[in-house]
């Protein structure tokens, strides 16, 4: 059944996703896409406080809703914020159960979600089927089979999805960024490498990103390595061991939204299926991925998506003795830097980008 817009004014959606960031970018095609299905609609993402930055820069979406700001206040005022939206419909991209809960007493319309989560049964609509586990769809076609009550009744090929992860930086690079990637000469390229993933993906290792940095060093390229403050930390000997092949350490160094700029303004990144990975292909910059072969954190289902995104795995079939010792994995060790690195320097085919003031 698909949702007619109501007649004075075009429908508010509320595509709820309280989830990690790249999570967030890989849902952004759901705005896109309502965006195509329902000219003039508004869009309201409802995210954690820590991606409203992502929120902020994505075309799609007209406003944020802050889920951590909305539960922290009393009952009525999350009722009446809620209802205050107008919304027509709601989908739970991301389950969480206090929302779901809050959407029905709220009275939206359509409340959208998948058969997966029992109280969904209570509180929501529209049900639809949807196996993430054993899926062969990416987790932005996933996504997009939420809006099958709104229209969308087939699996939207990858390149079209694709195309509607989109992030353009809310704010500028502050001066002291910009000359920084201005200093490279002719050839040069700006690489950046993001060796940690907080738990969210396996991890290459600091030796394989040491060496990669001492190659891209050695090839005349520029390395600049990103991460939080308490990254910055864990990591603090390997930047001091590495010193000389850096033109600059970032970590704990810049807001999200200042990351954004900085990820815009550079060539590209390097990482494992992180959150910067995904912000980088939006961004329409190289984004090399490094994955395990293992389903489901294959690059099948979390590969990055955008015009210059692209990623290396391992060709092992599902490797049990991975997912038996996570932390030993030895499918993605097993990428060679000498192939990330021949990667990274085809990036020189991309034109070369201003630096905005």
């Amino acid at each position: 059944m698909s949702l007619p817009p109501p007649p004075s004014s075009p429908p508010t959606f509320l595509v709820s996703r309280p989830d990690a960031i790249g999570d967030v970018v890989l849902t952004l095609p759901v705005a896109g896409r309502l965006k195509q299905l329902y000219p003039g609609c508004r869009v309201v993402l409802v995210g954690r406080a820590y991606t409203a930055a992502v929120g902020a820069a994505c075309p799609w979406l007209d406003d944020f809703l802050n889920l951590d700001e909305l539960l922290a206040q009393p009952p009525a005022v999350q009722l009446a914020t809620l209802k205050a939206y107008g919304a027509a419909a709601i989908i739970h991209v991301f389950p969480h159960r206090q929302l779901a809960w809050l959407a029905r007493r709220a009275g939206i319309p359509m409340r959208i979600g998948t058969r997966n989560r029992w109280w969904h049964w209570l509180t929501c609509n529209r049900l639809v089927a949807l196996s993430r586990r054993y899926s062969s769809l990416h987790e932005a076609q996933l996504n997009l089979q939420l809006l099958a009550p709104l229209g969308q009744a087939s699996v939207l090929p990858l390149p079209a999805v694709a195309e509607l992860v989109r992030l353009v930086p809310a704010v500028p690079l502050a001066p002291r960024w910009q000359q920084l990637l201005a200093a490279r000469r002719l050839g040069q390229l700006n690489v950046v490498l993001h060796p940690r993933s907080r738990g969210s993906a396996r991890e290459w290792g600091l030796g394989h990103f040491g060496e990669l940095a001492r190659v891209l060093h050695a090839a005349g390229h520029r390395v600049f390595i990103s991460g939080t403050a308490a990254e910055g930390v864990e990591l603090a000997d390997w930047l001091r061991q590495n010193a000389d092949y850096l033109a600059a350490d970032l970590t704990g160094q810049l807001t999200l939204p200042e990351f954004l700029a900085f990820l815009a303004a550079a060539d590209g990144i390097v990482a494992g299926s992180t959150g910067p990975l995904h912000l980088a292909a939006a961004l329409g910059r190289h984004a090399l991925g490094l994955y395990p072969p293992i389903r489901p954190m294959h690059p099948g289902r979390w590969g990055p998506l955008g015009q210059y995104a692209g990623y290396l795995v391992f060709d092992r079939p599902d490797c049990q003795d991975c997912r038996a010792a996570p932390a030993a994995c030895s499918c993605i060790k097993a990428i060679g830097v000498a192939e990330v690195a021949a990667c990274v320097g085809n990036w020189q085919s991309l034109p070369v980008i201003g630096y905005a003031t």
